[in-house]
């Protein structure tokens, strides 16, 4: 049973650690399809988004940050995740201008394409890079920018390392990635062989927001068990017509809980649309909810996992 967050186990870890080499600087790691190179572990770190200042948080950067990014503006943040971010400023509640990185003294940035970077946008590694701001890019944001296989729970853990390797706290990142291959491993271990049809509902009412094979709910939905009924689609985080879901006819349908509109308004909103009347999860009510934050790659992965293998098979 999971019955904590890995949030708080790993900082609370810290002497039982295997001993990794250290990084031994310049360093070049690789960041979707580039090559980065570090000539020292930063010092003012910035982290875009609730799911990567997790990870920083885990592997104790935090004295390394600067600040964060891109929560209060969308996501509501819970006393535990309140009282861990005291002391690092926020920012900027949506999305930091170059403007507000310089005046931080920023010298890294980690962010995603679509988590708070964008094609042609202001923030991107070719236009802070030469401000002296490197940025690593999450491994499964890579998909909005280059072709890659389909999401699996290898892309948060090769971020953790990484950012272990950029920091130097490589024992610490080992740490983490251990503890949630050993839980992700004690779920899996008892799995039926069938897996229900699966539909995972972020937002939207004309058209879906949901997730295709190279989204992170697509490693979540496959690793407690289950299918992704748009496993075959070639995109991460998309949007498709609710026909697409009829015609598939999800038996569950996962509801990603942020923002303004609720879960439980979500789910009424899905219960009353006359287009879905068909589908199995609709009749049945089939229903299983997670945050934002376990949804998106990062250590809370291995919580939806646990919680997705539950709502699919049952206890």
């Amino acid at each position: 049973m999971i019955l904590r967050s890995l949030l708080c186990v790993a900082l609370l870890l810290g002497s039982a650690q295997a001993l990794a080499e250290a990084t031994h600087y310049p360093l070049t790691v690789q960041s979707c399809n580039r090559a980065v190179t570090f000539k020292q572990a930063p010092k003012h770190a910035v982290s875009h988004d609730i799911n990567m200042t997790q990870m920083m948080l885990a592997l104790g950067l935090k004295p390394r940050m600067a600040g964060y990014s891109g929560v209060t503006g969308w996501k509501s943040v819970t006393p535990q995740m309140q009282t861990i971010l005291d002391g690092i400023p926020e920012l900027a509640a949506k999305y930091p201008s170059v403007e507000t990185l310089l005046n931080a003294n920023v010298d890294f940035f980690f962010a995603g394409w679509d988590y708070g970077m964008r094609v042609g946008g202001d923030l991107t590694p070719q236009t802070l890079q030469p401000l002296g701001i490197n940025v690593y890019e999450l491994t499964e944001s890579c998909a909005f920018v280059m072709k890659r296989p389909p999401a699996s729970l290898e892309d948060t853990y090769n971020d953790l390392r990484n950012l272990g390797k950029i920091f130097d706290v490589q024992d610490r990142a080992n740490t983490v990635i251990a503890e949630m291959q050993a839980q992700v491993a004690d779920i899996r271990k008892d799995l039926p062989t069938d897996k229900p049809r699966v539909f995972l509902y972020d937002s939207g009412e004309d058209r879906a927001m949901t997730s295709g094979r190279l989204g992170m709910p697509q490693a979540l939905i496959d690793a407690a068990g289950g299918r992704n009924i748009l496993d075959d689609v070639e995109a991460s985080w998309t949007r498709v017509n609710w026909e697409n879901v009829v015609e598939r006819n999800p038996q569950i349908i996962v509801i990603v809980d942020y923002g303004e509109v609720t879960a439980e308004q979500k789910e009424q909103f899905l219960l009353n649309n006359q287009a879905l009347q068909s589908v199995d999860a609709i009749k049945n009510q089939r229903f299983i909810v997670i945050p934002y934050v376990q949804a998106t790659p990062g250590i809370d992965n291995v919580l939806a996992v646990e919680t997705l293998a539950k709502g699919f098979h049952g206890e």
